[in-house]
């Protein structure tokens, strides 16, 4: 969808700037954001001045953050250029020290500010009790779900439950990015003693997103040390995860089991219930003018399985009405949604039958051969990438998929996933076919929707 000709920044950019303070937190948004001021706007770009003293530091840490609300606002196709660092220099992670865990946490992210569905009712739960009772009860707490269904609030739940309860317990938050980042950071100013401290010394340690540790040996081996340094010494682990333990694959095995050791939680997509209740508090929260019932119901329907896109939509229709001053009811939230999350038809994922004849097809083989007990190169290897193809697409269970190839079980299948996602980090031409093959399998599926 364009932006309007007529829309007028700094309504933009209040709106924007709303969006901001919730994704930051009230003391970042303040200290980083707030001196802030718009200049320009149009159909591309959206112009940003900041203090001549702090321009590079907006641009590089708070860039990303911008445009993304930014474009949750006013659509994907526009850019933000904080004036003065349009082409800001890398800058390295600075090394944690003892103190600075509390700025990493979003107050927003709190026990009560999340809604309790069927979905989630378990991994809300143990999050609670490891606040609470943190290295007495479910101690690793592995949370696994898709993106975007709360795993990274729950984390910051835990840390800002147990900053104000705990009687002085010391939290850490890290992706396993800023994890890794600051790892070797330590390793290129030879300061491993400050890096173990920082992660070491801590009651709590949260760490989100742990399959970004796959084939990264050297800090998957730290991470490795740091976890067995808490867990032996009774402090909290609470890691995320876009997949189940046995299926990282790129992860050697005894940290595996070690994640395993504990508790596994899963958080499943919200019920259509669990949807409109979210919306409902995302309005009250932010005092958004949402009156008319069948608003949320229509975003609630249209948007099934990511709660951040789901409170995004509601924000976008909120910002059209902000831009436009339509009112917000049925018509304009359908137009919005019809732009970035258009009605879905028919199936919402390709069978087993179809990725198997792409595959077939685009290897020159017959169905038949690719399901065959054959181990020939030639056709075990196209069965290798049916098989991972066909568990990324469709997250059908290693059981369901191997009864797709013959009967086969499912340990030939996490063989056969493990084996494609090893060979593509060093053959081009693997990692080449695959993307074409998910291509042909997403456009075929589009087209049969059609």
């Amino acid at each position: 969808m364009d932006l309007p000709a007529n829309v007028e920044p700094n309504a933009a950019w209040h709106d924007i700037c709303a969006e901001v303070r919730r994704v930051l937190g009230d003391s970042a948004y303040e200290l980083w954001i707030a001196p802030l001021q718009v200049r320009e706007l149009d159909q591309h770009h959206l112009l940003i001045a900041a203090p001549p003293a702090t321009q590079s530091w907006v641009a590089n840490r708070f860039g990303r953050v911008l445009e993304s609300c930014a474009q949750t606002v006013l659509g994907a196709a526009v850019r933000v250029v904080v004036e003065g660092s349009t082409s800001p220099r890398p800058r390295a992670a600075p090394l944690p020290t003892a103190g600075d865990h509390l700025s990493t946490l979003n107050p927003r992210y709190s026990f009560n500010q999340f809604v309790i569905g069927d979905g989630n009712r378990l991994a809300h739960g143990a999050c609670l009790v490891a606040a609470e009772l943190p290295g007495q009860a479910f101690n690793p707490l592995f949370l696994h779900a898709p993106p975007g269904l709360g795993k990274t609030h729950l984390l910051h739940a835990i840390g800002n439950y147990v900053t104000l309860f705990s009687g002085g317990a010391t939290v850490r938050y890290a992706t396993a990015e800023t994890f890794t980042n600051h790892f070797l950071g330590a390793l290129g100013s030879r300061s491993l003693d400050q890096f173990k401290h920082a992660y070491r010394n801590v009651d709590v340690l949260l760490v989100d997103d742990v399959q970004f540790l796959a084939s990264k040996a050297r800090t998957e081996e730290e991470f490795f040390h740091t976890f067995n340094a808490l867990y032996e010494t009774g402090r909290q682990l609470v890691l995320t995860c876009d997949r189940l333990p046995q299926e990282l694959l790129g992860l050697e095995e005894r940290l595996r089991e070690r994640f395993e050791a504990g508790l596994v939680a899963d958080i499943s997509p919200p019920d259509l219930h669990t949807r409109m209740a979210i919306l409902r508090k995302r309005a009250l929260l932010d005092r958004l003018p949402v009156d008319n019932q069948a608003v949320l119901e229509l975003i609630a329907e249209r948007i099934t399985d990511n709660v951040r896109a789901l409170e995004g939509a509601l924000i976008r229709v909120i910002a059209y009405h902000s831009l436009t001053h339509r009112p917000i009811d049925v018509e304009l939230t359908r137009r919005v949604l019809d732009t970035m999350y258009p009605q879905k038809g028919g199936r919402t994922k390709p069978s087993h039958a179809e990725i198997q004849a792409t595959v077939a097809s685009f290897y020159n083989l017959s169905k038949t051969e690719l399901v065959s007990p054959s181990r020939q190169s030639r056709i075990a290897w196209p069965r290798q990438v049916a098989i991972y193809l066909i568990r990324e697409l469709t997250g059908e269970s290693l059981q369901a998929i191997g009864e797709a190839f013959g009967g086969r079980n499912h340990a030939t299948v996490l063989h056969a996933c493990k084996r494609v996602s090893e060979r593509i980090v060093v053959d081009n031409q693997a990692k080449s076919d695959l993307q074409e093959l998910r291509q042909r399998v997403v456009a075929g599926e589009a087209d049969r929707a059609c």
